[in-house]
C-alpha cells in the first residue's frame, strides 16, 4: 500500500513534455516516478526507471507495492512511421495497464493529439465532433486514448494536444530565419498550437479536477492562419515577408476550440502564438 499522505505519480515517456509536467508535480511535492527508454539522467526529485514501453518484459522494473494516483501518458512516436506509431501509442498502453494490474485504480491522462479529427476545410471542431483520422497517425493516437477509456471506465482523461511549441520547439522560428518557409498558397491555411508550458499546465490542471470530462482539446485560443503566423514571426526578426509556396503535404486546416478546458477553470499562459513567440523571441535577444 502507498503510505498516506502522499500523492504517487507515474509518468510514462519521460521526454520534454514530461519533464517540464515532472518539475510542476514535484514543486507540488508529489513522488514522481519517470519512465523513459534511454538511461540519461533525469531531473533531480524524479524517480528514474529505465523501459522500453513497446516491450512488455522491460515493465518489469515498475517497482512494487506502489498505488499510483496519477498516471501520466506522454510518450511519444520516435520517427513517423506505422511501426513508431503503433509501438508508442497501442503498444504501450497495453503494455503499461497490464503491468500496472492490480494496483487500485489511478487516473489516467493520456497525451493525444488533434490529428484524431483528420484533415478539414477550415471549419471548427470541438470535442464533440466526430474523430474520423485519415492517416495512421491519427488512427493509432486515437486507439491509445480507446485503450485506456476501456480498460480505466470513466477514470481515463484525453488531452487532444495541437502542435506544441517552445524551448527547444522552435521549427518555425528558425524556418523564417533560415529562409525556407512558405506561407501557403490560397490560404487561409488554419493551425492549432500550444505552448509547452501551457501543454504541462493543462494536464497538471486535469489530473486535479474532480470530476473530469473524458476528452479535452489543448490548443491555444487563437487557430491562426499559418501564413499570418510565418509574417508575424518574420517582422519580429526584422525579416522579409516569406515567399508563398505549397501548403505543408499531409496537414490539414481545421480551427480547434478549447472551450471544455477554459470552463474547466484553465487559463492560458500564452493565449495566441503572439505571447509565446515574444517570449522566445525576447529570450534570444536577451
Amino acid at each position: 500500500m502507498t503510505p498516506p499522505g502522499k500523492r504517487y505519480c507515474l509518468i510514462a515517456g519521460y521526454g520534454s513534455l514530461g519533464s517540464a509536467l515532472g518539475a510542476r508535480l514535484i514543486d507540488r511535492g508529489d513522488v514522481v516516478y519517470g519512465l523513459r527508454r534511454s538511461g540519461s539522467a533525469l531531473p533531480a526529485g524524479v524517480m528514474p526507471i529505465r523501459v522500453d514501453l513497446s516491450k512488455i518484459e522491460t515493465l518489469r522494473a515498475l517497482p512494487g507495492g506502489i498505488e499510483y494516483d496519477r498516471v501520466f501518458y506522454t510518450a511519444a512516436a520516435q520517427e513517423r512511421t506505422e511501426k513508431a506509431y503503433r509501438a508508442a501509442y497501442v503498444e504501450g498502453p497495453r503494455n503499461l495497464l497490464a503491468a500496472l494490474a492490480g494496483r487500485g485504480a489511478p487516473r489516467f491522462i493520456y497525451t493525444s493529439s488533434t490529428a484524431v479529427y483528420g484533415r478539414c476545410r477550415g471549419e471548427w471542431v470541438d470535442e464533440e465532433t466526430p474523430a474520423e483520422p485519415e492517416g495512421f497517425a491519427g488512427a493509432f493516437v486515437l486507439e491509445g486514448e480507446e485503450i485506456f477509456r476501456r480498460a480505466a471506465v470513466r477514470r481515463a482523461v484525453a488531452l487532444r494536444l495541437g502542435g506544441i511549441y517552445g524551448p527547444g520547439r522552435e521549427r518555425l522560428i528558425e524556418s523564417v530565419r533560415n529562409g525556407v518557409a512558405r506561407i501557403p498558397e490560397g490560404g487561409p491555411f488554419y493551425t492549432n498550437r500550444i505552448h509547452a508550458d501551457d501543454a504541462a499546465r493543462a494536464l497538471e490542471h486535469l489530473s486535479l479536477l474532480h470530476d473530469p470530462a473524458g476528452v479535452y482539446i489543448g490548443v491555444d485560443r487563437d487557430p491562426a492562419d499559418l501564413g499570418e503566423v510565418l509574417r508575424w514571426i518574420a517582422a519580429r526578426l526584422g525579416l522579409p515577408e516569406p515567399p508563398e509556396g505549397a501548403p505543408p503535404p499531409g496537414r490539414g486546416s481545421k480551427r480547434c476550440r478549447s472551450d471544455r478546458l477554459v470552463d474547466s477553470s484553465f487559463r492560458f499562459r500564452y493565449p495566441t502564438f503572439r505571447e509565446g513567440y515574444a517570449t522566445l523571441l525576447g529570450k534570444e535577444n536577451a
